[in-house]
């Protein structure tokens, strides 16, 4: 697992590195920025229209196998587009392309990294592991960012593109010394129950997402969240450079906030043992109150002290959310399930920020703040009291009338 997680650090640290120069290097080509938002929406609809058959073949095949395949080619397309970028031979066609195959293969390669990382550690280990994930991203993330302006002013925009492929070629190379752990939940338990490769179809994966009532309150709690909140590099760089008349020094200091609030999301993320939906739902509830009253905060000074609790809750949020999306279904569903959960995220990472921007038209940053997080608020509450109103009464048997009679 300490191997695993210092491969994942660099792995984001290079992600980060090529994803902060990538949107720069659109520009750069095409001098658009529709382009931009394009080659992203392009990278991002793999994963909202076969994601589902991504889960599957994590079922079906050898997850060290499949993640070490994915991680191969990943860092294959990186170099590709480096030497392309060194040679000043991408042209928005094949950057299209490029972004396209980098969506197709992410579909396979998400689910089989993060199913592969729980194979790492006992069964009752698997929350903190998810968390210490977390912490990792967010650690990469940082480094990652920090490393992409001097690589850049160095090396050039290709460089970063070529330290991300030698990031995922390190993963790749780490991958087949790792081992599970004794008392994971590992791949094989598919074949312990008794099932084939021809019975994991992409439609039980659907069903099985479609009929737990836990899997659907847990998409509903992330979905509100998603479009009314959590977009914070949006509604508060608005906040900061309106209301707040605020420049870009000052939405950098919020957004290294946002990041250290992450981090510390994460470490107490890692200590829950037994997350559930209505954790997530009481912090994400939470979540929109904070966002409430940041919404209103007079000064730079107030927002940063509400930005800080407003990073952790999200971060724990995440980690006990993600924990409970990769142990509450059995073993050999896992691939879909995540195949499943990945067209739905991307539904909202797509239609969240264009809603969250119309309302902000609509109603300013702080009404967008203020109004999000109500919504938040008020759409957990109402499904929390449905749910109770809902739930089955508890069957009493004759035997205990009688004992309560007497």
């Amino acid at each position: 697992m300490r191997w695993w997680s210092v491969a994942n650090f660099v792995s984001n640290a290079g992600t980060w590195m090529q994803l902060t120069v990538q949107n720069l290097l659109v520009l750069q080509i095409t001098g658009s920025a529709a382009a931009t938002g394009l080659s992203m929406s392009v990278q991002a609809a793999p994963a909202l229209l076969i994601s589902v058959f991504g889960g599957a073949a994590v079922d079906r095949w050898p997850r060290r196998t499949t993640a070490a395949v994915s991680q191969a080619l990943l860092g294959t397309v990186a170099f590709v587009t480096a030497l392309m970028v060194a040679l000043d031979r991408l042209d928005v066609t094949s950057l299209m392309v490029l972004a396209a195959v980098t969506g197709v293969i992410a579909t396979v390669d998400g689910p089989a990294c993060s199913l592969l990382g729980n194979d790492l550690v006992p069964r009752e280990d698997v929350p903190s592991a998810i968390g210490v994930g977390a912490l990792v991203h967010q650690a990469g993330r940082l480094t990652g960012a920090a490393l992409a302006g001097v690589t850049v002013g160095f090396l050039g925009t290709a460089a970063a593109y070529a330290a991300n492929g030698v990031s995922f070629l390190f993963v790749a190379s780490v991958i087949p010394f790792l081992r599970p752990a004794r008392g994971a939940i590992g791949h094989r338990a598919a074949a312990e129950d008794g099932v084939t490769r021809e019975t994991m179809s992409v439609r039980e994966g659907l069903a099985f997402f479609a009929r737990r009532p836990r899997l659907l309150a847990l998409a509903g709690v992330t979905g509100v969240s998603a479009v009314f909140g959590r977009n914070y590099q949006l509604t508060l760089a608005v906040l900061v450079t309106g209301p707040l008349a605020g420049g870009a020094g000052s939405f950098g200091t919020v957004s290294t906030v946002l990041a250290a609030g992450g981090i510390v999301g994460a470490v107490l993320g890692a200590r829950l043992r037994r997350p559930s939906v209505r954790v997530v739902g009481a912090l994400a509830a939470a979540g929109g109150l904070l966002q409430v009253v940041a919404g209103m905060s007079p000064s730079l000074a107030v927002l940063l002290v509400m930005v800080l609790p407003m990073a952790v809750v999200e971060s724990v949020s995440d980690t006990a959310g993600t924990a409970v999306l990769q142990t509450d279904p059995p073993a050999r569903m896992r691939g879909r399930v995540l195949g499943v959960w990945g067209s739905i995220g991307t539904v909202w990472s797509l239609g969240g920020p264009p809603a969250l921007g119309l309302l902000m038209e609509l109603a300013g940053a702080r009404g967008a703040l203020i109004v999000g997080g109500l919504v938040i608020a008020a759409a957990i509450g109402a499904g929390h009291l449905l749910r109770g109103r809902l739930a089955p009464a508890p069957r009493v048997s004759p035997v205990a009338n009688l004992e309560t009679a007497a």
